[in-house]
């Protein structure tokens, strides 16, 4: 949740961290610090609040000239965001500093044998737990610091990825993981620590993802050692070359990363399809799946573990696989399936879905369902992430960095990976016929053109959130296809403008919600031509026999629904399964206009981060 910038090296260490906690303020951003160490002093400035405060306070320091610095911009776990619980965490001699992004379970139980040894403590975190922890090691032990690092990470018990460093040694920096990300810059001379390659991609393009439960030592002058926490043995560092680039990570002229990545969609889905979808040719290329395909074909059933928007699209692959594919499909919170005693067999195949690839009760679900013998597929965003890499195979979206806290087009671009699944393996095993593949195939080749026609509306859905800005609460039904689209539109309006929406089935209005309806409530139908349209009439008639104001989602071209809808966002026709593809993204206007019109902080929405790496 955290981000980690750390820096070493012969450039001036403040202005390159600073420049990368703004890159991770998406992580986090309820307070922020950073730790420069000048040859002979070391300086921590905290601060609650955002890296803009953080710059704010530095302007009241005199300028230091260091070339080693350690940054962090928090999200809270323990402790409430303040100045005094802000990171970098210093242990009680001063000498040491650790920046740390995870969480220390067994905190409690560290600090109460801390105090009995005379170690006083100053916040409510863990993470001042860890520090004195690490320097208690120093002292008992007379280690050198790596090692000291590695001794006090086998008595925690919890997730981190951390940074430290220690004045007594000014040219070296320890850092190390275990489910929370750290990613490795190399320079001329010189090295960068982050939460992931954002700060660092404009300095080198050359970078090591930490593996799980490694160390790694940083020294100037000198290569970087790894070693294995768990028996202190050597580890092989593997050098990746970064792919994004510096313009793929600003905003582009546009006012928030979230319009500019909605705006995004038509070529993210165009760059997921590229070289996979060759629709003339009537082919799909997935190496992922030719080299593993009897794996699903031979399967029970399939599967799908995620998080938050990933399990709506995970929803929507229910439907699409199962259409496709006839294989039983079951999709779970990967919060719930890894505390529940899941029942899975060896020829289950389980599919991992997640943005970033870092997300932890995802990773937390495949590491059960390997235990279990389970084959698994992983679909992420972000290329060397952790779930990437502890799959036996899987898919990457394309999309391109998503910095905005609520996802966009990571979901339509998760939904067309599994388009492309599930097409693949109903032409393979015979459950799609040769004239209903093509079809489709050539009807997914038009996606981003169909975006690109509903994104050219966005004056109309802006008037058009203009009406609804005051709501206090707002209800979004969908039925078959569109049911999950409607999760993702009121998790969308929760997310960034705080009002509260619930999404349902349409047919479950009845059963319940439908006694909140009257003249003040808006109600999201989505109601496209394809996806049991009559259906849905009747369920906006009820609604508005009960003076529901009806802002309708309507193939373009409908009639009837306007007719009764107060207001219709129309969207080009496409066949069923791909609805939800073009139905999301007027609903994610209007969340974004409608949060920008109540004046909400659209790309850092309180009390959220982007990537969930804590439980």
């Amino acid at each position: 949740m955290c981000g980690i910038v750390a820096y070493i090296g012969n450039k001036q260490a403040q202005p390159i961290v600073i420049k990368g906690l703004k890159r991770l303020e998406y992580r986090g951003y309820d307070s922020t610090g950073i730790s420069i160490y000048n040859g002979s002093a070391l300086h921590t400035l905290k601060t609650k609040g955002k890296v803009s405060d953080l710059e704010a306070l530095i302007a009241q320091h005199p300028e230091q000239k260091a070339t080693l610095a350690l940054g962090h911009t928090r999200w809270a776990t323990h402790g409430v965001p303040n100045d005094t619980n802000a990171h970098p965490q210093t242990s009680n001699s001063g000498n040491l500093v650790v920046v740390h992004n995870g969480i220390i379970e067994n905190y409690a139980s560290l600090k109460k044998e801390l105090i009995h040894r005379g170690f006083t403590f100053s916040s409510d975190t863990d993470t001042e737990v860890l520090v004195n922890l690490i320097e208690d090691v120093q002292q008992q032990q007379g280690v050198k610091l790596g090692q000291a690092v590695q001794i006090a990470l086998s008595q925690v018990i919890g997730a981190y990825a951390i940074v430290v460093f220690d004045r007594r040694k000014p040219n070296e920096l320890v850092a190390a993981r275990l489910g929370s990300p750290l990613a490795i810059g190399i320079g001329e001379n010189e090295f960068f620590v982050a939460s992931d390659a954002t700060p660092f991609i404009e300095y080198t393009k050359e970078a090591i993802y930490l593996e799980e439960e490694h160390l790694a030592i940083i020294r100037v002058g000198k290569s970087i050692k790894i070693r294995k926490i768990k028996d202190d043995s050597l580890a092989e560092p593997y050098v990746e070359k970064l792919q994004m680039s510096l313009e793929n990570i600003q905003k582009g002229g546009y006012d928030h990363f979230m319009l500019k990545e909605i705006f995004e969609q038509p070529k993210a889905i165009q760059d997921t399809l590229r070289g996979r979808l060759l629709s003339d040719e009537g082919v799909i290329t997935l190496s992922s799946l030719r080299e593993h395909d009897n794996r699903f074909l031979n399967a029970k059933r399939i599967l799908i573990v995620a998080c938050g928007t990933s399990w709506h699209a995970g929803l929507v692959a229910e439907y699409l696989l199962e259409d496709f594919t006839r294989i039983p499909v079951e999709v779970e919170y990967a919060s719930e399936f890894r505390y529940r005693n899941p029942i899975i067999y060896p020829d289950d195949v389980v599919i991992a879905i997640s943005q970033s690839g870092e997300t932890a009760d995802t990773i937390a679900a495949i590491n059960i369902a390997k235990e279990k013998g389970a084959f698994i597929y992983g679909i992420c965003n972000v290329v060397g992430s952790t779930i990437s890499r502890i799959t036996d195979t899987g898919c990457y979206t394309h999309a391109g960095p998503e910095i905005g806290v609520a996802s966009t087009k990571a979901f339509t671009t998760q939904i067309t990976v599994i388009s492309l699944i599930g097409l693949y393996l109903g032409k393979a095993n015979g459950t799609l016929s040769r004239s209903q593949y093509q079809e489709y195939l050539t009807e997914l080749s038009t996606l981003p053109t169909k975006v690109e026609q509903i994104l050219a509306s966005q004056t109309f859905i802006e008037e058009v959130a203009t009406s609804f800005k005051t709501a206090q609460n707002c209800i979004y039904l969908g039925r078959g296809y569109n049911f999950p689209v409607a999760l993702e539109g009121a998790l969308k309006l929760k997310e960034i403008s705080y009002i509260h929406a619930e999404g349902y089935p349409a047919a479950e209005m009845k059963h319940g919600p439908i006694a909140l309806i009257d003249k003040e409530m808006p109600v999201v139908v989505i109601a496209t031509k394809k996806g049991y349209y009559d259906k849905v009439v009747s369920n906006i008639q009820e609604i508005k026999s009960r003076e529901g104001r009806i802002i309708a989602i309507v193939s373009e071209g409908d009639t009837q629904v306007k007719a009764l809808a107060d207001y219709c966002l129309e969207i080009p026709d496409a066949s069923e399964p791909f609805i939800p593809i073009l139905s999301t993204i007027p609903l994610q206007l209007l969340s974004y206009y409608i949060a920008v019109q109540r004046g909400c902080n659209v790309d850092q929405p309180r009390n959220l981060a982007k990537s969930v790496t804590v439980e």
